[in-house]
């Protein structure tokens, strides 16, 4: 769909279609949804909203009442959840082999409706399986650490997320893992608490994490198509893109904080971004991130040297360069559009 909209605005512009019968090509190239893509689309929105309602008031049927249900009411309560949708899973993938190819059109047939439905069970097994392992630590008093629950939880659903071949289950799983990272970091400082402190080996920890995840997602795309939707490479790249703007922002602001490696590793994660995407696979948003990052730790180093000393001219030269950078930023990028659109 977002091709043909290039290949349709890339024709207007050119002048290849009259302004006159604009209208009448966005109606015939499809751009519109069909009232059988809306049934699709309310279908599927429906069936993910139960999804999350269903884990959700199970969750707060067993907080709700946790003084009048004993222990055994409440694992039995989640247990007959996890095992209701696992057997929902098997039952829908039992159904029928799976077309791919027409689930990515969106047509409702009983092998796209069996194959959603599946994926939507078996998230709702990975969701409970989280209660699970809470209530676990509750009613036990483990005494475990809160990073080692969600790295638990990412261990156990990792099988449920290699069979289910879901974009969506996967993005969960790395977001437990990145949360796991993170609160394990802030607790103990880690295996680098010796050179870093625990913020920074935490945000190192994250890039690292992410910019793996994204590098082998994309080469993976090129193989299985179900990872090939946009939105979960735009989630990872800003997990990696985040963490490192971060430790420039501490290497400029914070003459305390050793992220002098971040100096060497921000300027090759930009030119590697730019021949990614740039080339390689040409992706509007990624670019646009590599800038807006780019914009933001220019505008920080300013800031630290320009305001330190207060005064007028220091905010004027500053609010000019942040304009300045903005429209650049919006020129290239508008430059590369219509390239990409060609």
């Amino acid at each position: 769909m977002s091709s043909i909209r290039r290949e349709l605005v890339a024709l207007i512009e050119r002048g290849a279609i009259p302004r006159e019968q604009v209208p009448r090509a966005v109606a015939l190239s499809g751009l519109h949804p069909s009232r059988r893509a809306w049934g699709v689309f309310l279908d599927r929105l429906l069936l993910w909203l139960g999804t999350l309602a269903l884990a959700s008031a199970l969750l707060f049927l067993v907080a709700y009442n946790w003084t009048e249900m004993g222990r055994w009411l409440r694992f039995g309560l989640v247990q007959v959840g996890l095992v209701a949708a696992i057997g929902v899973y098997w039952w829908s993938e039992g159904r029928g082999p799976v077309d791919e190819g027409r689930a990515d059109e969106g047509r409702a047939d009983n092998g796209v409706v069996d194959n959603i439905v599946a994926r939507a069970a078996l998230t709702t097994a990975s969701l409970l399986l989280g209660v699970l392992l809470a209530l676990f630590g509750q009613v036990y008093q483990t005494g475990a650490d809160p990073w080692q629950l969600f790295f638990l939880w990412a261990v156990l659903m990792l099988p449920w997320v290699l069979v289910a071949r879901f974009d969506a289950l996967w993005i969960l799983w790395l977001g437990l893992l990145n949360l796991s990272l993170l609160l394990y970091f802030r607790t103990w400082g880690g295996a680098f608490d010796v050179f870093f402190s625990s913020d920074t080996a935490a945000l190192w920890g994250l890039f690292a994490l992410n910019t793996v995840a994204l590098a082998l997602w994309e080469l993976g795309a090129q193989r299985w198509r179900w990872l090939s939707t946009g939105w979960s490479t735009g989630l990872l790249a800003l997990g990696s893109g985040i963490p490192l703007t971060l430790l420039m922002l501490m290497f400029i602001l914070d003459e305390w904080a050793d992220v002098s490696a971040a100096v060497l590793v921000y300027p090759l994660w930009l030119a590697i971004l730019y021949v990614a995407y740039r080339h390689w696979r040409p992706d509007l948003f990624m670019l646009a991130g590599g800038c807006l990052s780019v914009i933001v730790v220019v505008t920080t180093f300013f800031g630290r040297h320009l305001l330190w000393q207060g005064g007028a001219g220091g905010f004027l030269f500053l609010s000019m360069a942040v304009l300045a950078l903005g429209a650049m930023a919006v020129f290239w990028l508008k430059r590369v559009h219509v390239e990409i659109s060609a």
